[in-house]
């Protein structure tokens, strides 16, 4: 027999940085918030630690910026492009300042994924949510009294107002609601590292280059401590796996010839789990149904290699929260605003990824010809490059539909 408990307003199954911020802000806002994770502790699971600029004013709107800069986050201010196709001292020369970006952020902001979590969790329940760990077996029913089941010690089933899905790249509740998601395949692969060591790279600096067959990322989290990853080909799913897998993937580093001096990573040690996943673009139309509404990658993710994952993930807290806390009206009609906002946001930055996929992801002489005419586009100033790819730091919402057209992209490429 199924125990009953007493229906709390809205449960969030999944307490990541979308699932614990969704719950932090609606508890802040006096609704009664059943928060529920599978893990009993955070481990580093390789997720998203970087947030572009226009996911830092996102978490600021949401009121949880303050919550991820708790866990000792740091501001990246400067990016280098290092490439084989470039000297690592012009490199190094050309870093840009990201502080101009946009108004009052500094640049993108980097942190601990699990870090995060926990402080965002911790903050749930000081606002009000209750939470409850090591919760399994998740069933969901969708209705306009919706229903939810699932095990933590004893079988309990719920029937709340809302059931919001924060339940990652696989979601139970997107699988068992019946919201269709659509895919488009991955052109390529990505893995990712925590490292430590990094002693010699500067806190305020990411790096994103190009050698041999690989695209590159150095995203620093203070103290040595650094996320890497690299993206390649499709083909190799088991390049980095295996007991060997994670010191391959530092001697993939450590052995860079277009790192700028100054900022050698030959010294780095993995300080975590390596993990390998693909970069296919998942997205739903309708990201909710009677009773249920999802966000986050629950709902739909672009193709990692851009970095879009907590800036996309802060923004559904943002817009939904706003909906919630300012109606009484959470029926599936009333998300349908969220839903089409949602949905065009991640066919905007789909065609942007695609876009830089296929100039930093080509390990061919074609692609390379082509990446370097994009770096002499770029050194130019050219409008089309900039307008292009803008919104990756910027947000897809401050730009005009024109910038997201096949046409202009396409051209780029050509």
């Amino acid at each position: 027999m199924l125990s009953r408990a007493g229906n709390p307003d809205v449960v969030v199954v999944g307490a990541g940085i979308a699932g614990a911020s969704i719950a932090t802000v609606l508890s802040r806002g006096g609704i009664e918030v059943l928060l529920l994770e599978r893990q009993r502790e955070y481990r580093d699971r390789v997720r998203g630690e970087f947030m572009q600029p226009w996911g830092v004013l996102e978490a600021r709107a949401a009121g949880v910026e303050d919550v991820i800069r708790s866990t000792q986050a740091v501001d990246v201010r400067y990016s280098v492009r290092f490439d084989e196709l470039t000297d690592p001292s012009l490199a190094a020369a050309s870093k840009r300042d990201n502080a101009g970006i946009l108004p009052d952020v500094a640049g993108p902001l980097c942190a601990s994924h699990p870090r995060s979590c926990q402080a965002l969790a911790d903050e749930a329940v000081h606002a009000g949510a209750q939470l409850l760990r090591g919760v399994a077996e998740v069933r969901v029913q969708a209705g306009k009294r919706p229903t939810i089941a699932f095990r933590n010690g004893a079988e309990t089933e719920l029937r709340p107002r809302l059931i919001i899905g924060a339940d990652g790249r696989r979601s139970t509740v997107r699988k068992q609601s019946g919201v269709e998601a659509h895919v488009e395949p991955a052109t390529h692969m990505v893995a990712g590292l925590l490292v430590t060591g990094a002693s010699q790279w500067p806190d305020d600096v990411y790096a994103i280059g190009v050698e041999g067959d690989l695209l590159l990322y150095v995203f620093p989290q203070g103290s040595g401590r650094a996320r890497l990853y690299a993206c390649h080909a499709n083909g190799q799913p088991a390049r980095w796996a295996g007991p060997a897998g994670a010191q391959r993937l530092v001697q993939a580093f450590a052995g860079l010839r277009a790192v700028p001096d100054g900022m050698s990573l030959g010294e780095i040690t993995p300080a975590g789990p390596c993990a390998t996943f693909s970069g296919e673009h998942l997205w739903c139309d309708t990201p909710y149904a009677d009773g249920i509404v999802l966000v986050g990658d629950a709902g739909g993710y672009d193709d990692p290699a851009t970095g879009q994952g907590l800036s996309l993930a802060m923004s559904d807290v943002r817009q939904l929260t706003e909906l919630l806390l300012a109606s009484h009206d959470w029926t599936a009609p009333a998300f349908r605003p969220y839903g089409q906002r949602r949905a065009e946001r991640l066919r905007r930055m789909r065609r942007v990824s695609k876009t830089y996929a296929a100039l930093m992801t080509t390990f061919t002489d074609a692609g390379r010809a082509r990446r370097a005419r994009f770096y002499e586009a770029s050194r130019e100033g050219r409008d089309d490059v900039r307008t292009a790819l803008a919104a990756m730091a910027i947000g897809p919402d401050r730009l005009p539909a024109e910038a997201f057209t096949d046409e202009l992209h396409e051209a780029l490429l050509a």
